[in-house]
C-alpha cells in the first residue's frame, strides 16, 4: 500500500505552520521558566493532533469524501485553536480547549470509518479513544480551574493522552493498522520542514524590525546557517535511510509511533526553542545575549541532535559519538559565550553545527571503503 501526500494533507499542514508560530512567538514574550514550560506544553498538544491525524489519514482511503470534509472542518477548528493559545494561561482557555477537543474527536471519526471499512482495527481504536477523552475532560476542568491547577491538569491530560497508545494499548496498536510507509516518512518530514520554514521566518520578521548594521546581517546569516545545517542533518540521508528501515520493520506500527509520532517531538520542539533563540540574537545582534536567550539558542540544537540520534537509534542505528560531542558543544558554548556579542555566539553554534554535519557526511562516505577493506 503506497500513496504520498495529497493536497488535502497541505492545505492542513497550513494551519499548523501557524499554529507552531504562535507557539513560538509566545515564548518569545516572556523568556522564563513558566513561560516555556507553558508554550513546550502547548506544542506538545498542537503536535498531538497534528501527528494523530497523520495516523488516521493513513488508514483511510486518501479519496475518501468524509477524509476531505472533515479535514477542512478541523482545519477551520484548529485554525482557531492557533488564535486562542497565546491566552490558553491567561484565564481564556475555554475557546482554545473547544477547538482543539473538537480537532481530536474528529479524529476518532476518520479511524472509525477507517475500520470500518477495514482498514483499521476497531478494538486499538477504542482502547486510545478512552484516553483521548480522558484527556480532553481534564483540559476542559483546567480550563475551568485556571492557575496551577490548570497547569498541572493539562500536563496530566497530555501525558494520559500521550500514554494511550505508547503504554495502554500498545499490544493492540500492534495490530492498529496497515502502514502506508512512504505516506507517513513523507508526511512526519514535511512536518519539519514546516518547523524550519518557521525558524527562517523568525530570522527575517527579527530583522526586519531593525536597522540594517553588519552585526545584524551577520547574526541572521548565521542563524539561517544553524536552520539549514539542521535541515541537512535530517535530509542528506536520514529521511531515506529511515524510511527504508520502517519499511523492513518486523512491527512497523510500533516502529512509526515511536520513532516518528514521539521522537520527532524532540526534534519539533528543538526547533522551535531554538527559532526563539534566534529571534532573540538578531533582534540584539551587536550585544551579548543574556542566559535565557543563550539557552535557547544552544539548547535548541541540542535537543534537536538528542532527537535525531533517539530517532535513528529507534530504527537500528548506533548511537554517535558525534551527536553527543555536538550536544557537549552546545553546552559549553552556553557557559563561556555569556560575554560575546549575539552574532558572534550564532557564528560559534553555526561553526558546531556545520562541523557536525561535515563530520557525518565524510563519515558515511568513507564506511563502504572500510567495508571493503575489511
Amino acid at each position: 500500500m503506497e500513496r504520498r501526500t495529497s493536497p488535502i494533507e497541505l492545505l492542513w499542514d497550513l494551519v499548523f505552520v501557524f499554529a507552531v508560530t504562535q507557539v513560538s512567538t509566545t515564548m518569545s514574550r516572556d523568556l522564563t521558566w513558566p513561560s516555556a514550560g507553558h508554550s513546550l506544553l502547548l506544542l506538545a498538544l498542537v503536535w498531538w493532533a497534528w501527528s494523530a491525524f497523520v495516523w488516521a489519514a493513513n488508514a483511510e482511503d486518501e479519496r475518501s469524501r468524509l477524509l476531505r470534509l472533515v479535514l477542512l472542518v478541523a482545519l477551520v477548528m484548529m485554525f482557531l485553536a492557533g488564535v486562542t493559545l497565546p491566552a490558553a494561561f491567561r484565564g481564556e482557555a475555554g475557546i482554545f480547549v473547544a477547538a482543539y477537543a473538537t480537532v481530536r474527536f474528529l479524529h476518532l471519526g476518520i479511524y472509525a470509518d477507517a475500520s470500518r471499512r477495514g482498514n483499521a482495527s476497531l478494538s486499538a481504536i477504542a482502547g486510545f479513544a478512552a484516553t483521548v477523552a480522558i484527556g480532553m475532560g481534564l483540559l476542559a476542568v483546567g480550563a475551568a480551574v485556571g492557575g496551577a491547577g490548570q497547569v498541572a491538569l493539562w500536563g496530566a491530560a497530555a501525558a494520559i493522552d500521550y500514554a494511550g497508545p505508547a503504554w495502554l494499548t500498545r499490544e493492540r496498536l500492534r495490530g492498529l493498522q496497515r502502514v502506508a510507509v512512504s505516506h507517513f516518512a513523507e508526511r512526519y518530514g514535511l512536518f519539519i520542514i514546516i518547523v524550519l520554514g518557521e525558524s527562517v521566518v523568525s530570522i527575517g520578521t527579527a530583522a526586519t524590525q531593525h536597522e540594517i548594521t553588519a552585526s545584524l546581517l551577520a547574526a541572521s546569516a548565521f542563524c539561517l546557517t544553524i536552520t539549514v545545517a539542521l535541515w541537512w542533518l535530517y535530509f542528506d540521508r536520514t529521511a531515506a535511510w529511515a524510511e527504508q528501515r520502517l519499511r523492513e520493520a518486523d512491527d512497523p506500527v510500533l516502529a512509526a509511533a515511536d520513532a516518528f509520532s514521539y521522537l520527532h517531538l524532540l526534534l519539533v520542539a528543538g526547533v522551535v526553542v531554538l527559532a526563539v533563540g534566534e529571534k532573540a540574537a538578531v533582534a540584539s545582534s551587536a550585544q551579548s545575549l543574556p542566559l535565557p536567550a543563550r539557552l535557547c539558542l544552544c539548547a535548541g540544537v541540542a535537543l534537536y541532535v538528542v532527537g535525531y540520534d533517539a530517532f535513528k537509534w529507534r530504527l537500528g542505528a548506533q548511537p554517535s559519538w558525534l551527536d553527543a560531542a555536538a550536544i557537549g558543544l552546545m553546552a559549553v558554548l552556553v557557559a563561556v559565550t555569556e560575554h560575546l556579542a549575539a552574532w558572534a555566539v550564532c557564528g560559534l553554534v553555526a561553526a558546531g553545527v556545520i562541523a557536525l554535519c561535515s563530520a557525518r557526511t565524510l563519515s558515511a562516505a568513507a564506511r563502504p571503503r572500510r567495508e571493503r577493506t575489511a
